[in-house]
């Protein structure tokens, strides 16, 4: 039986080099195994203050980002979640199947709430891994490609299936997180203890900067007093995430990126590093330009809309006969 795909990315911030590895640059992979359901998970981004312009244009440029990255609407739906109700629909009843105990133990509430006042958080900010678990529930998701901090939310929704499921029957598909083995955290140039995270304009790579800058961000990559390039997360973390992103874009495996520059200084290591960041990002910026100039991303989200919102109609249906919804109109 072939896989059932769901991944999304939130519209805020800019785009980093870690979620084109992590994601955009192996969209490919992903569709070849089976059908992929792929959303701008625009609802989410409302769980925190942000421009609605700044909303609007990061949606679009995502979709822009998917289509540059090779993403084929033949082979994945892609779509906006904001244009399939069900989305929200089902949020509404699956709130009352996970518990606030639950909620308050994921790691992400935990750290971005912490950085709030306790009457600025917003009850999405809280509540937003039920309709996470919604989203991946709605399409019959079997596998679930996410990055590390992500897999604590899809062990959420598998104990909603189970409770649900126990309770109601058979509706619901367990699905699987899924992590790349290289690529799966990619960190920040200026501090590589902490991820790649959208908001350090020193330490992040983003997609559409001028390649000019993405060199010299290279090149000032922290590193470490040593000489050797060597993948030591503890002691040398700027080396170990260069590889990381080397690696991961050439296709090969830490061991294989070490062996390549046995021998090599820092700075022919980073500027190696750079130069194959640069070739990459050059064509991906090319096609996003292609795309977004010609506007060809409204048709591919129009017609994704549509197929999302007939396929998520029927699991919608299923769950409201199951919890007892009377439906006297179709």
């Amino acid at each position: 039986m072939a896989d059932r795909i769901l991944t999304g990315i939130k519209p805020t911030g800019k785009l980093t080099l870690g979620n084109y590895i992590g994601v955009l640059k192996h969209l490919n992979e992903m569709t070849d195994r089976g059908e992929a359901f792929i959303f701008i998970a625009d609802l989410h981004a409302l769980t925190l203050p942000i421009d609605p312009n700044e909303l609007r244009q990061n949606s679009i440029d995502l979709a822009c980002f998917y289509l540059a990255a090779g993403l084929d609407p033949e082979k994945a739906v892609l779509f906006l979640q904001s244009e399939v109700s069900a989305h929200s629909e089902l949020n509404s009843i699956m709130q009352n199947y996970l518990y606030m105990g639950e909620l308050s133990r994921m790691t992400q509430f935990k750290d971005k709430s912490a950085k709030m006042k306790e009457n600025a958080i917003g009850l999405g900010l809280f509540a937003y891994p039920v309709l996470m678990a919604c989203d991946i529930v709605l399409y019959n998701a079997t596998v679930v490609p996410v990055g590390e901090d992500q897999v604590q939310h899809v062990e959420l929704t598998r104990d909603l299936v189970n409770r649900f499921n126990n309770r109601y029957g058979d509706i619901l598909q367990m699905p699987k997180a899924e992590m790349r083995k290289v690529g799966a955290r990619i960190m920040s140039l200026s501090n590589p203890t902490i991820k790649m995270s959208k908001s350090d304009p020193k330490g992040d790579i983003f997609l559409k900067d001028d390649l000019a800058v993405v060199r010299k961000k290279i090149m000032s990559a922290v590193t470490d007093t040593g000489c050797e390039v060597k993948y030591d997360v503890e002691n040398k973390p700027g080396i170990s995430n260069l590889l990381t992103i080397y690696a991961a874009l050439k296709d090969i495996s830490i061991e294989e990126a070490e062996a390549h520059f046995v021998g090599y200084r820092y700075g022919d290591f980073k500027k190696e590093v750079a130069d194959v960041v640069c070739e990459d990002l050059g064509k991906f910026q090319e096609k996003y330009h292609y795309f977004l100039d010609n506007k060809l991303y409204e048709e591919v989200l129009k017609k994704g809309a549509k197929r999302a919102n007939e396929e998520s109609q029927k699991l919608l249906k299923k769950v409201k006969q199951a919890v007892g919804l009377l439906t006297v109109s179709e």
